[in-house]
């Protein structure tokens, strides 16, 4: 079964310094029919002005993943800890125990595009910390890379949880295909272009739920960038 959510059905925050986009109840948005799926509980898209950004708030029991598509975000936590995320990184913080972080534009005049994921962990309490790794081109470009996983080994970021994050940069034409063991939960977010898969089109800012299957072969439209979870139940 697939079920499409389309990007302009997402919940939205317009403020004078953020636009986001949410796939899934967050903050002031609230829907039981849109809670999150299986252990992924958030997808939020952001757009930040130049000079603005997340003052510092606290989290705890969350693996929360950062992806820039366009920009740069600069974070600082308070175990000492900072960088600059930038299109080809992708950022872990898992919050455990509590940690207390800022994210802001890396930039004072140029917009900063990214989308903020949150996972929820099969463990609590863990020593907080971050993980940041870049994938160049050469590993996302045609196909599904392997950019986050439980037990992760081979600079892939590991997760606390059972779950599989792949990103791909799609050319137009393209297929990709991926077989889904039984039981898993996949999720795919599409961050730019447009694809179609089986008779499912999907334009960038969409997301589809998918149950039941046994594989899924997608096709980009156009030039596409595209995020797959792979999920225990």
């Amino acid at each position: 079964m697939l079920t499409l959510r389309k990007a302009a059905d997402r919940f939205h925050t317009k403020i004078d310094w953020l636009d986001s986009r949410h796939s899934f109840s967050f903050g002031d948005h609230y829907d039981p029919q849109h809670m999150g799926f299986g252990p992924l509980r958030v997808i939020n898209e952001d757009r930040v002005i130049g000079g603005a950004g997340f003052p510092t708030h606290g989290h705890r029991d969350m693996e929360i993943i950062t992806v820039v598509l366009e920009g740069a975000l600069k974070h600082k936590d308070n175990t000492g800890g900072g960088s600059v995320i930038k299109p080809g990184d992708v950022q872990k913080m898992s919050a455990g125990r509590g940690i207390l972080h800022s994210e802001f534009n890396a930039s004072a005049k140029e917009e900063v595009h990214l989308l903020q994921i949150w996972i929820l962990p099969s463990v609590k309490s863990v020593e907080p910390g971050y993980v940041q790794v870049h994938f160049p081109p050469d590993q996302t470009n045609n196909r599904l890379c392997l950019v986050a996983a439980q037990n992760a080994q081979g600079g892939t970021i590991p997760l606390y949880q059972d779950a599989r994050l792949f990103i791909a940069d799609m050319s137009p034409g393209l297929t990709l295909e991926h077989a889904i063991a039984p039981g898993r939960k996949i999720w795919l977010q599409l961050a730019r272009g447009a694809m179609d898969i089986n008779k499912t089109r999907l334009q960038a800012g969409d997301g589809l739920a998918v149950e039941g299957e046994k594989a899924l072969a997608f096709t980009a439209v156009s030039e596409s960038k595209v995020l797959l979870f792979d999920m225990a139940p």
